[in-house]
């Protein structure tokens, strides 16, 4: 059975990861539907480099919030130029995106070479640490992602245009703060994959389901097998999404025959 003290710990990370679906699994089917697969990855590397660049600047770490801003900052730089780049470059966006991905990480992977935390710096940003994270980490990514689920209730073809990409960097920068660019990714595309079949209004709540039982048994293998946390949930979402992707198969399968038998 669970102690409370695990409990205690393993809560709040279970409401960072149900903070990070409720955006992302909107934002993944929106993803999906542009064929932009790799951009969720570029901006969160984009968002790390950015958070590189301020913990390493003694002058801009001073600055209140510098952990916030200069992700943003970055990401939204990032973003606006994908967004220029979807209009005068369509045809080779994708490509565009994941040289994006790769000049960011090699750019924090210079930034890093010669600080002694550099590798513990880079896993940290990459891998997360939603294991630890704390209530008070969670008041401001819960407002900025109400308000978006919020705009997207009221005013859903604000995914259609430019704005998509706006809003997808706030997003991003404080995910990669809360659970890093590994789980970012995961949280985004895997439960979207798994529900891609489907055509019917229930898909975003499958999506919802898969991400929120992937989160679940992810941390359960962390905290009790002393796994990594991030890695844990990533491996979680994959099998749980392809474990659903396949049983949605076999029943389209049965359905299918069972029409054939009847006709």
């Amino acid at each position: 059975m669970m102690n409370f003290e695990l409990f205690s710990i393993l809560l709040p990370a279970f409401v960072a990861g149900l903070l990070v679906l409720s955006t992302h699994v909107v934002l993944g089917r929106q993803v999906l539907k542009r064929g932009i697969i790799f951009i969720d990855l570029a901006i969160a590397q984009i968002a790390a480099l950015g958070a590189i660049a301020a913990r390493l600047n003694h002058d801009i770490e001073s600055i209140p919030y510098s952990s916030l801003w200069m992700p943003a900052l970055f990401a939204l730089l990032g973003a606006g130029v994908i967004a220029w780049l979807a209009k005068h470059m369509a045809d080779e966006l994708e490509a565009m995106i994941g040289c994006f991905y790769v000049l960011a990480a090699v750019s924090a992977m210079l930034l890093l070479a010669n600080d002694p935390h550099g590798a513990e710096l880079m896993k940290q940003l990459m891998s997360g640490q939603i294991l630890w994270v704390n209530w008070s980490q969670l008041y401001l990514p819960a407002t900025l992602y109400g308000l978006v689920l919020a705009l997207v209730f009221f005013k859903p073809d604000v995914l259609e245009g430019g704005a998509f990409y706006l809003l997808f960097a706030m997003v991003i920068t404080l995910s990669v703060e809360l659970v890093g660019v590994y789980l970012v990714f995961s949280t985004l595309i895997l439960p979207a994959l798994a529900v891609s079949p489907l055509a019917n209004n229930k898909a975003l709540l499958w999506a919802y389901s898969v991400g929120i039982v992937g989160y679940i048994i992810g941390l359960y293998c962390s905290a009790n097998w002393d796994l990594p946390s991030g890695a844990a949930i990533v491996a979680a979402l994959a099998l749980v999404s392809l474990g659903f992707r396949l049983s949605w198969s076999l029943y389209r399968n049965r359905i299918t025959e069972a029409k054939i038998s009847k006709a």
